[in-house]
């Protein structure tokens, strides 16, 4: 490959004097070898710049950790929250600034971003069980007990000895799934009753008004709706061990809540 040179433009005319001052200038160059500047190793000087910058961010990242862990501390959250902002902004790559800020954030309750920070936390260290604990934690403050029970079960892979993630926040996560479950099985019956009151079967056939088939329809449509009554008032609850168990609440007398009896009804007489 030809190495670059001056080049004169087609037509143009140099005098043979600037030709010869210019070559010897270049054979005098070459003859003085490399300057005193080239013989500096810029490279390493720039690397070992750029290590006692990142040395000096480390340092102040952690007085900016170190302030806010005291701050926390105190109850004044969202100082501390601004001085692991600024830790951050100097090292974004720490996994603990990210589930400290995490921890704040859930117990201010502003739940997405609690999950976020923790999620951060994770990545930058996927080996790290109490990250993931701390995920799992925002997860059921936000409301994704489904997520929440994955990331327990994360930590408990990567340190199954640690008796809390067992005993404290698998298990609650469990009966928080559990009763997430029997909640929606609970809303589908409800909906599901309210629908069959509205469109009765019974209601759609024409009856005799003196017969006695009037009177069974009368009380399927009342089941149903004393059914629909009930749910309504019911709540699941989960125990200590985990069973589920639907409770209602509020009073009803003991007339109410028996099955409609016949005396209640009278047959309609034609006219």
């Amino acid at each position: 490959m030809a190495s670059f040179g001056w080049k004169r433009k087609v037509g143009e005319k140099v005098s043979k004097s600037a030709v010869q001052q210019f070559e010897a200038e270049a054979q005098k160059a070459e003859d003085d070898g490399p300057s005193q500047e080239e013989d500096v190793d810029w490279l390493h000087a720039i690397k070992r710049r750029r290590e006692i910058l990142l040395e000096g961010c480390a340092a102040k990242s952690k007085r900016l950790k170190d302030e806010g862990a005291q701050l926390a501390e105190q109850g004044r959250h969202w100082e501390a929250i601004k001085k692991w902002d600024e830790a951050i902004h100097l090292t974004p790559d720490n996994p603990v600034l990210y589930e400290m800020k995490s921890q704040v954030l859930t117990i201010l309750q502003e739940v997405f971003p609690a999950v976020k920070a923790a999620e951060m936390a994770v990545k930058f260290r996927p080996l790290w069980w109490e990250g993931w604990q701390t995920l799992g934690r925002a997860q059921l403050n936000l409301g994704e007990v489904d997520l929440a029970v994955k990331s327990f079960q994360v930590a408990i892979h990567i340190c199954p000895s640690e008796r809390t993630l067992w005993q404290e926040d698998l298990a609650w996560a469990c009966r928080l799934q559990k009763q997430h479950s029997a909640t929606e099985e609970k809303i589908r019956q409800e909906e599901e009753t309210k629908r069959q009151i509205l469109n009765a079967p019974e209601l759609e056939q024409e009856y005799d008004f003196e017969s006695d088939e009037v009177l069974a329809a009368c009380e399927a449509v009342a089941e149903r709706q004393t059914r629909y009554e009930e749910l309504k008032r019911t709540a699941v609850v989960v125990d200590a061990e985990g069973n589920i168990k639907n409770v209602v609440t509020g009073e009803r007398g003991s007339e109410d809540t028996a099955t409609p009896s016949k005396e209640k009804f009278v047959k309609a007489r034609g006219l």
